[in-house]
């Protein structure tokens, strides 16, 4: 079986509209998708179930999502803006706890009444961190408005600050025993550019 099925492929080469779909597994958990109506959905392999995701507006902008060893264990900010503060306030008083919480971001093509052509297939795993709220000053007359983010990271540092994350030989060997592409790692935490091999 495809990862991506043949016909979401197929759609995807054309003129097609594209469902982004996030899910943040709170408990309750948080179902959103970047669109104006609510639609049934489903996570492939994670909620088969499905549920109801919530329309979060128009997208305005993707964060860059990596997925990196031996690297910074990135953060991204999935991000609300326009809110009132009333509704913001009311938003961010019944957020359940969101530290550490497993968040996925999926994608699907939708058809011509706006519906899923497929389960969300997922593309990006990360870890929930913390939320923020920003307002920026307004002038006389203007309406002041309020922008909430949740920040989530590529790994398990869950922390307002960006961490650095190792990936030694003995986690790799544990996963495959005869890969010897991490057995340089600790020389290169001392500056030293070591020799990268690939196990047979």
């Amino acid at each position: 079986m495809d990862f991506v099925p043949a016909h979401v492929v197929e759609e995807l080469r054309g003129s097609h509209q594209l469902g982004i779909f996030l899910r943040v597994a709170t408990s309750p958990a948080l179902h959103m998708w970047f669109g104006i109506n609510d639609i049934p959905a489903g996570f492939d392999s994670i909620d088969p179930s499905g549920t109801v995701y919530l329309g979060a507006g128009r997208l305005v902008g993707v964060p860059t999502l990596e997925v990196l060893v031996n690297g910074t264990a990135d953060s991204v900010d999935f991000t609300l803006s326009g809110l009132d503060p009333a509704t913001s306030a009311k938003a961010l008083d019944s957020i359940p706890p969101v530290r550490g919480a497993a968040v996925h971001l999926g994608i699907t093509t939708l058809d011509q009444y706006f519906q899923p052509m497929s389960d969300v297939i997922p593309i990006w795993y990360g870890t929930a961190s913390h939320t923020g709220e920003q307002s920026p000053a307004v002038g006389t007359g203007q309406k002041a408005t309020v922008t909430l983010s949740l920040s989530v990271v590529a790994g398990e540092a869950t922390r307002s600050r960006a961490a650095r994350s190792i990936w030694s030989s003995a986690h790799q060997k544990a996963i495959s025993p005869t890969d010897k592409f991490c057995d340089g790692t600790s020389r290169l935490a001392r500056g030293v550019q070591p020799t990268w091999t690939l196990g047979s």
